[in-house]
């Protein structure tokens, strides 16, 4: 199961996220969305828990609950839109 993490705290990390997850079941992966040109954290994730029920108890025991002095917004991540390609302005 895939979820959307909101509301992050800037200075959160992959491993912060694996670690508050991990409590929950099998994270096989986590990871903080980092924007390209500033190279800081955009205040938002993704973690992808081992199945379903997993991540269901991983949204009723964290989404509300503080992550590094921020309120976490927890729930399941919608599949990616397609979006038509983006033109460079240069």
């Amino acid at each position: 199961m895939n979820l959307y993490v909101g509301n992050l705290a800037y200075g959160a990390t992959d491993d912060d996220l694996r670690g508050a997850f991990g409590a929950y079941g099998t994270v096989k992966s986590a990871s903080v969305i980092i924007d390209k040109m500033t190279g800081q954290s955009r205040g938002f994730g993704f973690v992808e828990m081992g199945n379903k029920s997993e991540g269901e108890a991983a949204i009723a025991g964290l989404n509300g609950k503080d992550l590094k002095g921020r309120p976490l917004k927890i729930n399941e991540a919608r599949p990616r839109e397609e979006r038509p390609p983006r033109r460079d302005y240069r």
